[in-house]
């Protein structure tokens, strides 16, 4: 269980060097300071929303594998864990592998103003269009599932992985609430360096893990034939 826990929250952490999340929300924060209002009810919302969808997504997920699972009597063999470990390793190097896109921060922001249901909505549409396609909350979801039994308490594995994987945005919006010199420069910094290391760390991270996993399946070629 330990290593469960530990290679999660290193899948959280990865998903947390979001820079869609950290750009939209210092968009909020921008738009609201130029209406010279508080960012926190159009921030707080937005991130609510990825919050539920995300969460959702893992809780559903995970009961219906184990659903399937039962239902059918399917078991997890070496076979099916090692072949798994060669698909997730490929897709791993392969997206550490694509070219960058160099995509700006979101301009949906300064059209929907500082509305908290209108961002509630647009944070549930972005975490329904992110949260099938991360890699990390994927291959964390599969190891919940694969973990038999399952803890009684797996829900809340699913619900602290994505709050941890809101942190950068949720700090940025926290420290926008303060007007210090000194605030405003870690609140830019915190954003200059998710926003140019982020990418970088989550593409090394990506090549080292499915390496590590396209070995680990090599050394069992076995259970592959």
């Amino acid at each position: 269980m330990t290593t469960l826990l530990l290679a999660l929250l290193g899948f959280s952490l990865l998903d947390s060097l979001d820079v869609l999340l950290v750009g939209a929300t210092a968009a909020i924060v921008y738009d609201a300071r130029l209406a010279r209002r508080s960012p926190v009810p159009g921030g707080v919302g937005f991130l609510l929303g990825v919050f539920m969808v995300t969460t959702a997504f893992g809780l559903l997920t995970v009961l219906g594998v184990s659903f399937l699972a039962d239902h059918f009597e399917v078991s997890f063999t070496p076979t099916m864990r090692y072949w798994a470990e060669l698909l997730v390793g490929v897709v791993l190097i392969v997206i550490a592998l694509l070219p960058a896109s160099e995509r700006k921060p979101p301009e949906w922001t300064a059209r929907l103003r500082r509305n908290p249901l209108l961002l509630l909505g647009v944070g549930v549409a972005i975490g329904m269009a992110q949260a099938p396609t991360a890699v990390p909350y994927l291959a964390g979801l599969g190891m919940i599932v694969a973990h038999q039994p399952l803890p009684g308490w797996w829900p809340l594995i699913v619900v602290v992985y994505c709050l941890v994987a809101l942190i950068p945005p949720a700090v940025v919006l926290v420290m926008a609430t303060r007007s210090t010199t000194a605030a405003r420069r870690r609140y830019l910094a915190v954003i200059r360096f998710v926003t140019r290391y982020g990418p970088r760390a989550v593409r090394v991270v990506f090549l080292v893990a499915g390496t590590a996993l396209l070995a680990d399946a090599a050394m069992n070629y076995q259970h592959l034939l």
